[in-house]
C-alpha cells in the first residue's frame, strides 16, 4: 500500500504539492490585502489546514502570524486584536457567533468553513460550521488568487500570547533572523525535533501554543505526512500510528500519563513498531512516566526544557535521561543556562534557584507594547521563564517546579510537582493537581485535588499512606479533596489559577 503524503485531518487529505500552492495563494491574498513585512495575521482556529496555510504565507510575507487561544472570550480576543494591530482575522465558522463586537472595523475577516472531523471533536451544530451569507470565505479567497504572482519566502516566527498569572497575556515579538541565525535556528530545531526529510508525523497538541506550533510547522516543510487530530485521544493515536506508519510525534506528559494507563489488552492492540522519534515539552514529565513511555516505545523518547521566550535552551537523548533519571538536559550548543539563588548568587551544585538562560543566536524579542516586562526577566542578557531548577555534577538539569507554584509551608520550600509526580504513579489516579492553600499556623498548607478513574475508588487515607512511602512526610498534603474533574488546558496544562482561588478568595487574601 502507497503511503499518502502531505496534510490529513479526518477523511480529508491535500498532497505536498497542493499544500504549496494554497500557501502562495494565501501569500498573495495577503498581499493583496496590504499585508506585508511586520504586519499581523491572527488565527482563531483549531488544528486545521488553514492554520497551517495562513501562517505559512504570513511568515513567507515576513509578518506575524497570532494564534489566539480559541477558548478565550470575546473581550479577550478584541484585547489581543487591538494589542497586535491585526491586519486580518482567519476564524472558524462556528467560533464566529461568540464574537459579537470583539473584531475591530479595520480587521478583514476571513472565515474557514468548520470541518467534520472538528464537528464531531467538538460537538458542533453542523449549522454552525458553515460560513454566514455574506462572509468572506477562506476557499473563494484562496481560489481567486494566482499563486504564480506569490514572491520569493521571506523568514519570520509566529508571535505567541502566553498568558500570566496576572493580567493581559504578552505577546512575544522576535526579530526577524538574519541569514546566519536562521540557517543555525534551522539545524537546532532538525536536531531538537528529529526532522527529516519524509518524515510521518501528527500533532494533536493545539497549534495555538508555541512548542506545538513549532514543531508542527516545522514537520510541514518536510515533504513527509502531517496529520492534525482535533483533540488528543490515546487509543486513536495508537491507531494513527499502525495506520499510517507514523515515525515522529510531538507530545506533552499529559499525554504520556494517559497513553501509558491504557489497558494493556488495548496497548497491545497495535503496531507502533514505525515509531522512530518522539519529542517531548511543556510541563514536568513524571519519571515513572517516561520510564514506562521508554520502556513500551524504546529508546526514542526525548526531551527540550525552554520556553516561549528563550526556544528550547536544553536537551537531552533517552540515553542521557535513563543515566540522569528526572534530568531535562543540558544546555545546548551556542547556550548559557545558569541557575541563580534568591540572594543572587551562581548556585552550585544540587542547589536549587531560578533558571535564566539564552540561546545566543536565537533572535532577540521583546514584549510587544509592553518592553518594561522584557526588562524585567532580563539578568545580565540572560531571561528566565519564571522556572525553579538544580544542576547536578556533570552539568544536567533538573526542573523542581514554576516559580509561582512553590508553595512554602513553614519556611520550607515545597514544589508540588515533585507530589503530583508522585501521585500520578498511584493505580487508580487518572489526574492530580496540587498546590498551596491559606493556613494560619504555617502561612501555608498544601492541597491535592485528585481525580480519580472510578468515582470512590480511592479514599484519602490511602493516597496518604501510598504518598509517604515515596515522599518525605512533610511534602504529604495536608488535605485531600477528590473531583470528577480538572480543568486542564488542551496543551495538558492544569488551570492551576482556577482551582487556587476559591481557597484564597474564602480567606480575604489575594492569589
Amino acid at each position: 500500500m502507497k503511503l499518502r503524503t502531505g496534510l490529513v485531518s479526518g477523511d480529508r487529505h491535500i498532497s505536498v504539492a497542493e499544500h504549496d500552492e494554497r500557501v502562495r495563494r494565501a501569500a498573495v491574498g495577503f498581499t493583496g490585502l496590504g499585508i506585508g513585512v511586520g504586519d499581523c495575521v491572527a488565527l482563531l482556529l483549531r488544528n486545521d489546514f488553514a492554520f497551517i496555510e495562513a501562517t505559512s504565507a504570513a511568515q513567507r510575507l515576513g509578518a506575524y502570524a497570532v494564534p489566539i487561544n480559541w477558548h478565550f472570550k470575546a473581550e479577550e480576543i478584541r484585547y489581543i486584536l487591538e494589542d497586535c494591530g491585526a491586519r486580518a482575522l482567519v476564524v472558524h465558522a462556528d467560533l464566529i457567533a461568540g464574537l459579537a463586537g470583539a473584531v475591530p472595523a479595520a480587521v478583514t475577516v476571513l472565515v474557514v468553513e468548520t470541518p467534520p472531523e472538528i464537528v464531531a471533536a467538538y460537538r458542533i451544530a453542523p449549522d454552525l460550521a458553515r460560513p454566514a451569507p455574506g462572509a468572506m470565505v477562506w476557499e473563494a479567497f484562496l481560489q481567486a488568487q494566482d499563486p504564480a504572482l506569490a514572491a520569493p519566502p521571506r523568514s519570520s516566527e509566529s508571535m505567541i500570547y502566553t498568558s500570566g498569572t496576572t493580567g493581559r497575556p504578552k505577546a512575544v515579538r522576535r526579530q526577524l533572523p538574519t541569514a546566519e541565525q536562521a540557517a543555525k535556528v534551522i539545524a537546532m530545531r532538525t536536531a531538537i525535533y528529529g526532522l527529516e526529510p519524509g518524515m510521518r508525523t501528527a500533532v494533536s497538541a493545539p497549534l495555538y501554543h508555541s512548542a506545538p506550533n513549532s514543531y508542527g510547522m516545522n514537520a510541514s516543510r518536510q515533504g513527509g505526512l502531517l496529520m492534525l487530530l482535533p483533540r488528543f485521544d490515546p487509543e486513536q493515536v495508537l491507531a494513527m500510528i499502525e495506520q499510517e506508519r507514523l515515525t515522529h510525534m510531538f507530545m506533552v506528559p499529559t499525554m504520556f500519563v494517559r497513553l501509558t494507563k491504557l489497558p494493556p489488552e488495548v496497548k497491545a492492540r497495535y503496531d507502533i513498531s514505525s515509531m522512530r522519534f518522539i519529542i517531548h515539552a511543556g510541563a514536568p514529565c513524571p519519571p515513572d512516566v517516561k520510564e514506562a513511555m521508554i520502556a513500551w516505545f524504546g529508546p526514542i523518547v526525548h526531551e527540550f526544557y525552554g520556553g516561549t521566550e528563550s526556544g528550547p535552551a536544553a536537551y537531552c537523548t533517552p540515553q542521557e535521561w535513563l543515566a540522569h533519571r528526572g534530568t531535562v538536559g543540558r544546555a545546548i550548543d551556542e547556550a548559557t543556562i545558569e541557575v541563580i539563588t534568591d540572594d543572587g548568587r551562581k548556585a552550585g551544585v544540587g542547589e536549587t534557584g531560578e533558571i535564566f538562560m539564552r540561546i545566543h543566536y536565537y533572535p532577540d524579542f521583546t514584549y510587544h507594547n509592553q518592553d518594561e516586562k522584557r526588562r524585567e526577566i532580563d539578568r545580565d542578557g540572560l531571561i528566565t521563564c519564571g522556572d525553579v531548577g538544580y544542576f547536578d555534577e556533570d552539568g544536567f538539569l533538573y526542573i523542581c517546579d514554576r516559580k509561582r507554584d512553590m508553595v512554602i509551608v513553614g519556611g520550607v520550600n515545597v514544589y508540588p510537582a515533585e507530589i503530583e509526580a508522585a501521585l500520578a504513579a498511584m493505580p487508580g489516579v487518572r489526574d492530580c493537581a496540587v498546590f498551596g492553600i491559606p493556613d494560619a499556623e504555617y502561612g501555608e498548607a498544601l492541597i491535592a485535588l485528585v481525580q480519580p478513574f472510578t468515582e470512590g475508588s480511592l479514599t484519602a487515607e490511602a493516597v496518604r499512606a501510598y504518598l509517604k512511602s515515596r515522599i518525605a512526610d512533610y511534602k504529604v498534603p495536608r488535605r485531600i479533596e477528590f473531583r470528577a474533574d480538572l480543568p486542564r488546558e488542551d496543551s495538558g496544562k492544569i488551570f492551576k489559577r482556577v482551582l487556587r482561588e476559591p481557597y484564597w478568595r474564602e480567606a480575604r487574601r489575594a492569589i
